[in-house]
């Protein structure tokens, strides 16, 4: 059976692993020092979400966290062959 994705394309099959599971825990449990961004391979994102953290001296983490509890959810309420077509595959950065 194929998945299709929000816009309704049908979601090619890939044999690329999904980290969609840890990249989700990592999103909710650590965003804002942005390790989910690391584990996706986003190394610019990452860095982008960990200096805020460290720059504000904690106060951005507020923000960052929420960008990571917001990404985590997206990541686990999306199947495997969506989350590496949209994730791995396409590089989607944000959100």
């Amino acid at each position: 059976m194929d998945v299709i994705d929000e816009n309704g394309n049908v979601i090619p099959k890939s044999s690329e692993e999904s980290k969609r599971i840890i990249a989700g825990i990592l999103a909710i449990l650590l965003g804002s020092f942005g390790v989910h961004k690391f584990v996706l391979g986003y190394t610019t994102q990452g860095i982008i979400m960990l200096a805020i953290t460290i720059v504000t001296c904690g106060v951005g983490a507020a923000i960052t966290s929420i960008i990571g509890l917001v990404e985590g959810i997206i990541y686990l309420t999306k199947s495997d062959e969506e989350f590496v077509y949209m994730y791995q595959t396409n590089k989607k950065e944000w959100f």
